[in-house]
């Protein structure tokens, strides 16, 4: 059983309850400020990670194929119809459901510890890693769901679905992560949750969604040679 993504998923349910408390308590001028203080945390948090990449031009060659592909596959218009479909089962009047479904999923799925931590937790059965990770997301949720509401809540779902399925074929996959893979996924991923904190602040509306194909274009480049693939390195 792919423990420590349970746990991880728990603790997303729980910060989000806790933010949900904490969102009926709050006046306007303050639900406001909190929504711009994690749209900075968020941007700071996006930046250290994709400043970590020794490779830049496979991010730019990562996010443009990516955001080409998401568009033609319409990635945001398919997430968002499955967050109204949520809202609706859920009967929510939430006009952020969507939004922080969204968000929350992507900001929780990108990212060296969900690999990581999902291998480790499959191969050694130790889910140290994902364990440390469920404390950051249940405080990211706290702050997330006292913005956008009961959405952020759902967002465990996509964590059950991703981590759980990569602990249960760690076996298979472990010996194709390597250390450029996880530094190009972590850089291009670092991107993504920039541009999540551009959307938080309201300084522009970015599709992060039809952003996602960036992170396969990301692992494939990866493999690239350096010295074979210049004008990628």
């Amino acid at each position: 059983m792919p423990w420590g993504t349970i746990a991880n998923a728990a603790a997303i349910v729980a910060g989000s309850l806790v933010g949900l408390i904490m969102h009926g308590r709050f006046p306007e001028n303050v639900r406001t400020i909190v929504f711009q203080a994690l749209g900075l945390a968020v941007m700071l948090i996006g930046l250290q990670m994709a400043l970590k990449m020794d490779r830049p031009l496979i991010m730019v060659f990562s996010l443009v194929l990516g955001g080409i592909a998401g568009e033609l596959l319409r990635v945001e218009d398919r997430l968002e119809a499955l967050g109204e479909r949520l809202k609706g089962a859920l009967r929510s009047r939430n006009a952020l459901f969507t939004d922080g479904f969204v968000s929350a999923s992507i900001l929780y799925c990108v990212g060296s510890m969900a690999i990581l931590g999902a291998l480790d937790d499959g191969l050694r059965n130790d889910p140290t890693i994902l364990l440390t990770k469920a404390t950051l997301d249940g405080f990211a949720a706290i702050a997330l769901a006292s913005t956008y509401g009961v959405g952020v809540m759902f967002s465990a779902v996509p964590i059950l679905i991703y981590q759980g399925a990569m602990t249960l074929a760690a076996g298979s996959v472990r010996a194709f992560v390597t250390p450029q893979l996880l530094g190009s996924l972590t850089a291009v991923g670092g991107l993504l949750i920039v541009a999540i904190g551009i959307n938080l602040l309201g300084l522009a509306r970015i599709k992060v969604g039809n952003l996602l194909p960036a992170l396969v274009a990301a692992a494939l480049l990866s493999f690239v040679p350096a010295h074979a693939a210049g004008v990628i390195s």
